[in-house]
C-alpha cells in the first residue's frame, strides 16, 4: 500500500467508472509527474508562463488564444470576461451585477449543474426553447433572438447529447448575427480528439476543455481557448495583481497603450489561481494527447472491457452488455442484476465493491434501473483482472 495512503487511512480505489472528479481522475503518466517535478523547482512570472503556454494551446486549437485554468473554474471566468470585458470598474464589481448587463441565453435543454459556475460569475441565466415530450421539445434560432435585449452579455451551448438542441454552428451563427458571444462548455467533448481544433471552427468564442479527463493532465486543470480579448479579461481577473504600476509585466501591453488607467485589483477569479506545476503538467499531457495513436487505444480500451465481460461470463443472476462500441466515447460494459435471485440490488453492489482495499468504483448512473457499468479508460496492467475478482467475490454466491 502507499505510505501517504497509509498514513492516512485512506483507501486505494480501481477505477472502473471513468474520469470523475470524485475519483480523483486518471493516472498521471510518469511525463507529466516529471514535468510537474522540474516546473516545481523554479519560481517564474506567472503572466509570462501563462501567455506562452496560452499560445501553444491556441496552436494545437486553431483559437486565437489559450489560457490555463483549474478545471471546471473556466467557465466562471469565460462569464466573468463577457460580463466585464476590459472593463475594470465592471471587474471589481462582480459578481455583483445589479448595474450592468449580465444575461447569458441557453437553450432550456442544455441546463445542467454545471452552468452554476455562470451564476457564481453574477450572470442571469435565460432560458429558451420548448419543454415536454422529447418529440416535441425543440430549440429554433429564432427563440434565441426573442431572448436578446440590452442586457443579454452572451449565449451559453453545452457539448451533451440533446437531440433536438440548435446546433453549435446555429447558435454562433445567430448569437453572431446580434454581436454576442458564445460560451462552449465542452468539458465532455474529448473524444473524440478531433474536438480540439473542431468546436473552435465553428466560430464559438470561448470553449472550455476539462485538462483532467480524457487529456490526463492534472485532474485541478482545464483549458479555455477562444478570442484574444476575452482571454486577454480572464488573465487579469484571475492573475496576482498585488502589482505596482510602474514594474507591472504587463504595463506597456495595457497602461502604455492606453487600454488601461491602471491595474486592476484581484479578480473574481483570484481563488481559483493554477500553479506553475499544473500549468507544465497540462502541456505535458495535452502534447501527448495530441500525438496519441487514438484508434490503438481505442482497441485497448475494447480489449480490457472485453476481459472484465469474459472474466464474468459464467455467473448466474446478470447479464453483460457491451455498449458504445459503434460511436465516439467510451465504450462500456453495463452489467444488468437479477436483484431478487442475487439478494441484493445494484445500489448494494456498487457500495459493496469499495469496501476493500483497493476497492473497485463503477458507473453507477443506472443503480435504479438495475444495473451498472464499467469504464475501461483507467484500468491499467492488472487491475481488470483485479475488479474482475472483486466482482466475483460478491455476485458469485
Amino acid at each position: 500500500m502507499s505510505d501517504f495512503y497509509q498514513s492516512l487511512g485512506v483507501k486505494r480505489v480501481i477505477n472502473a467508472a471513468g474520469n470523475l472528479t470524485r475519483l480523483g481522475g486518471p493516472a498521471l503518466s510518469d511525463e507529466v509527474v516529471e514535468a510537474m517535478r522540474e516546473a516545481a523547482q523554479w519560481s517564474v512570472r506567472i503572466e509570462e508562463l501563462q501567455e506562452k503556454a496560452g499560445a501553444y494551446l491556441a496552436e494545437v486549437t486553431g483559437a486565437e488564444a489559450g489560457y490555463v485554468t483549474c478545471g471546471a473554474a473556466g467557465l466562471q471566468l469565460a462569464a466573468a470576461a463577457c460580463l466585464a470585458g476590459l472593463d475594470i470598474r465592471k471587474m471589481e464589481l462582480l459578481p455583483d451585477t445589479t448595474d450592468m448587463a449580465n444575461e447569458i441565453v441557453i437553450q432550456r435543454c442544455h441546463r445542467n449543474a454545471y452552468d452554476h459556475a455562470l451564476r457564481a460569475a453574477g450572470a442571469r441565466l435565460i432560458e429558451v426553447g420548448n419543454i415536454g415530450h422529447p418529440n416535441r421539445g425543440y430549440t429554433r434560432a429564432w427563440h434565441f433572438e426573442s431572448a436578446f435585449n440590452e442586457r443579454t452579455v452572451a449565449v451559453h451551448w453545452v457539448y451533451m447529447d440533446t437531440p433536438h438542441a440548435i446546433s453549435l454552428e446555429e447558435t454562433v451563427a445567430v448569437a453572431h448575427k446580434h454581436e454576442l458571444p458564445v460560451i462552449v462548455d465542452a468539458a465532455g467533448a474529448l473524444p473524440p480528439a478531433s474536438n480540439l481544433r473542431q468546436l473552435v471552427a465553428t466560430g464559438a468564442d470561448i470553449v472550455t476543455f476539462s485538462g483532467g479527463k480524457a487529456i490526463r493532465g492534472p485532474q485541478s486543470s482545464g483549458i479555455l481557448v477562444g478570442r484574444r480579448d476575452l482571454i486577454d479579461s480572464i488573465a487579469l481577473q484571475h492573475q496576482d495583481m498585488d502589482v505596482l504600476p510602474l514594474t507591472w509585466t504587463l504595463r506597456h501591453r495595457y497602461l502604455d497603450s492606453g487600454k488601461l488607467p491602471g491595474p486592476p485589483l484581484q479578480g473574481l477569479g483570484r481563488p481559483l489561481k493554477v500553479g506553475k506545476e499544473e500549468v507544465a503538467g497540462l502541456l505535458t499531457a495535452v502534447k501527448a494527447y495530441i500525438n496519441l495513436d487514438h484508434a490503438a487505444l481505442r482497441r485497448e480500451q475494447i480489449r480490457r472491457i472485453k476481459e472484465v465481460q469474459e472474466g464474468l461470463a459464467d455467473l448466474s443472476g446478470i447479464w453483460g452488455e457491451l455498449i458504445g462500441l459503434e460511436r465516439e466515447g467510451y465504450p462500456l460494459l453495463r452489467i444488468t442484476l437479477d436483484e431478487k435471485a442475487l439478494g441484493l440490488n445494484a445500489f448494494d453492489l456498487v457500495n459493496r465493491l469499495l469496501d476493500d482495499d483497493p476497492g473497485v468504483a463503477v458507473g453507477q448512473d443506472g443503480a435504479q434501473d438495475g444495473y451498472i457499468t464499467v469504464n475501461a479508460v483507467n484500468l491499467e496492467g492488472d487491475q481488470p483482472r483485479r475488479a474482475v475478482e472483486r466482482l466475483r467475490a460478491i455476485l458469485d454466491r
